[in-house]
């Protein structure tokens, strides 16, 4: 690292820290965002960490919705997309993306466009994960009475 990406890197860091934000704040962004999105669902899982892992599902609010989800840039419905995209190429996080493409459906996207994006990745993370979240979708399909997909 050079003097000058050293010196950048930490007047950013310091210009960041100056910024008045405390947990609280941070905590009670990171809820109305994570309503906003996930609506119940999100929710569930911050509970459902309470009596294992209290300080995982405040991160979460804190982080992921307050800091991350809150940033400007892109879109809550582009932010949805990239989420799907990437959980349906993990392959193996169901619970997640169930909730996610909840989510993405929440923010704008339709049941169409969500497919067109678990399709897609069946070039990048292979058959085999698409296939998973193709299921995983329906499932959320079903349930908001979304079925077919045309």
């Amino acid at each position: 690292m050079t003097a000058t990406t050293h010196t950048t890197t930490t007047n950013a860091a310091t210009a960041a820290s100056a910024v008045p934000a405390t947990p609280d704040t941070r905590f009670e962004r990171g809820s109305a965002r994570l309503a906003e999105v996930d609506g119940v669902g999100g929710q569930r899982v911050v509970d459902a960490l309470r009596d294992v892992a209290p300080d995982l599902g405040r991160y979460i609010v804190e982080f992921a919705f307050g800091d991350v989800y809150s940033r400007p840039g892109l879109s809550l419905r582009d932010r949805e997309i990239a989420t799907v995209a990437a959980l349906a190429a993990i392959g193996h996080a169901q619970p997640q993306l169930e909730v996610h493409v909840n989510a993405a459906l929440n923010v704008g996207c339709s049941a169409p466009e969500i497919m067109e994006v678990i399709v897609q990745m069946a070039l990048y993370a292979g058959f085999p994960a698409a296939v998973n979240a193709a299921f995983t979708a329906r499932k959320v399909f079903a349930e908001r009475d979304l079925l077919p997909v045309a």
